[in-house]
């Protein structure tokens, strides 16, 4: 039970990160250099930026010595931590397990991404609504959120602390 626990994590972290990669990749081809692109009447847009911050460019405008140490310093340490929660805890839900995995697999995607890319992450998609647009974002931001959102949403419904009991 243990092996296929693990198996499912790094199944989903490594998931996550291909994805990830793969799509900024092709950002990378296809929007250098060129104006934005709007789709669906402009409730989608295509757009290359290089967001040094985290999440919605969180924390862009601290020191550059600052924001290095929090987020290619900090961030495999919290990652590490949180998968050693996930194991540790032995979590009983197997979607409260996949949204760490998920959290874990975002969080590995856009670490990797900033090391490669000098301190930035890639982020080329923005969605919007007439006098409404969100930030720039890439698909490891997406996969973080979708899994606090499972994790979240598990925990609330399914009642919390339960435990994994078979190990």
């Amino acid at each position: 039970m243990r092996r296929t626990r693990l198996l499912f994590f790094l199944l989903l972290v490594v998931g996550s990160v291909g994805c990830d990669h793969a799509t900024k990749h092709l950002a990378h081809e296809a929007l250098a250099g060129v104006a934005p692109i709007s789709l669906i009447g402009n409730l989608v847009r295509l757009e290359l930026a290089a967001n040094p911050g985290a999440f919605l460019s969180l924390g862009a405008e601290l020191p550059p010595v600052v924001r290095s140490v929090l987020l290619v310093g900090g961030v495999p340490i919290l990652l590490a931590l949180v998968c050693a929660a996930a194991f540790r805890t032995g979590l009983a839900s197997p979607a409260a397990f996949a949204g760490l995995a998920l959290i874990t697999g975002g969080g590995l995607a856009n670490w990797l991404d900033r090391i490669l890319h000098g301190g930035a992450v890639t982020d080329f998609v923005s969605l919007g609504l007439p006098g409404l647009r969100t930030g720039i974002f890439n698909l490891a931001d997406v996969v973080i959120v979708a899994g606090f959102l499972l994790f979240a949403f598990q925990r609330r419904v399914g009642g919390g602390d339960a435990r994994h009991t078979a190990t």
